[in-house]
């Protein structure tokens, strides 16, 4: 993983713990126990980040959800 996308996969964990209002930590164990990160927002790094911030974080909240990360 090359810096820019550490500091995309960073900011993702962090705006989802914003969002959701939980702490930083327990949304990368969520993200990285459910392969998201891995599977998805480095694969996906060159198109993602280009987004706005609220679809990137609407779009990796409903993702969570549909693996069971979240419930509720």
């Amino acid at each position: 993983m090359n810096a820019e996308t550490l500091n995309f996969t960073v900011f993702c964990i962090g705006s989802v713990a914003d969002y959701l209002k939980m702490d930083a930590s327990d949304i990368y164990h969520k993200l990285s126990d459910s392969n998201i990160i891995s599977d998805y927002i480095v694969p996906c790094y060159d198109t993602l980040h280009t987004f706005s911030k609220e679809y990137i974080v609407e779009d990796l909240v409903e993702l969570m959800h549909r693996r069971g990360v979240l419930t509720a």
